[in-house]
């Protein structure tokens, strides 16, 4: 009696950390899309069915075929042979698996799912920018017992800083305290983000105090356009990243229109990383 208890006890555990899984299949016009630059191209069909089909059982395991099929017309429309495409869309495929994984279990742990695609698509990106499955656990360790409880958008987005501040040479040990910091007092996937940019930017010029500064900042429940206001003063000895103010902006008011997530992403994975970090002089953050 005592087996069948723990047995059935087990499957309920089971079934209440599972995340649900909902097929997507390839739309009606990505696929004209996809056949229309392949024609134009003079591309094999065999060889652009073989991607299309790639990106097809990708989304039966309930990944968004969007970004996927984004991929596929950006090679195609760059004239890119369908072989070497294939390699790119499969390692994004990788990095939606591991997402897909990662958030599955953050669920376990308590992460409440919130808006699913855009996790997914976040989470992705930030794997494939250098996130790693570890980091993501210690971030959902240290969003435990925070404001208000945190989804897995708002995780995602928490992964994704962290990678830029990486970027930024922020150690990862920093870049999770103040992420976790954040996620524990409800930020906003748009602030989790931005705060990771600013850091980026002034990455170089970070010392431990001036990290530690911040998290007691943020403790404190200074939100993240807070932070750096000093930085922005009219003195003139503010950073020289803070210059390029009017494209931060824009690249705000990107990420609000979507919800907080980040579908000016979509479609490049990794690949398309450098646009959420560029500053107005028009060149990569440094």
């Amino acid at each position: 009696m005592r087996a069948l208890i723990s047995s059935t006890a087990s499957v309920i555990l089971l079934l209440v950390g599972a995340v649900p899984v909902m097929a997507e299949s390839l739309s009606a016009q990505d696929r004209n899309e996809i056949g229309q630059l392949r024609a134009s191209r003079g591309f094999a069909v065999d060889e652009v069915n073989q991607l299309i089909e790639l990106v097809n059982k990708a989304g039966e395991k309930g990944i968004p075929t969007e970004p996927l099929a984004n991929k596929v017309k950006e090679g195609l429309a760059k004239g890119v042979e369908p072989k070497r495409i294939d390699p790119v869309l499969r390692q994004l495929v990788g990095h939606f698996e591991s997402a897909q994984e990662t958030l599955r279990e953050a669920g376990v742990r308590g992460i409440s799912e919130g808006n699913r695609q855009r996790a997914m698509e976040t989470m992705a990106d930030a794997l494939a920018r250098g996130a790693t499955v570890e980091e993501i656990r210690e971030l959902t360790k240290l969003s435990q017992d925070g404001k208000q409880k945190v989804t897995q958008e708002s995780l995602a987005a928490g992964a994704k800083g962290l990678a830029v501040m990486k970027e930024g040479k922020i150690s990862s040990k920093d870049g999770a305290a103040l992420v976790g910091e954040g996620l524990r007092q409800g930020y906003k996937p748009t602030e989790l983000l931005d705060l990771g940019r600013e850091i980026k930017r002034r990455g170089p010029e970070f010392s431990e105090s001036r990290i530690q500064v911040l998290r007691e900042q943020i403790s404190r429940g200074e939100r993240s356009d807070r932070l750096f206001r000093e930085d922005r003063g009219g003195s003139g000895s503010g950073d020289r990243g803070d210059r390029s103010g009017s494209s931060d902006r824009g690249e705000r008011v990107r990420d609000d229109r979507s919800g907080g997530g980040d579908r000016g992403d979509r479609g490049g994975g990794g690949d398309r990383s450098g646009r959420d970090d560029r500053g107005g002089r028009g060149g990569r953050d440094r």
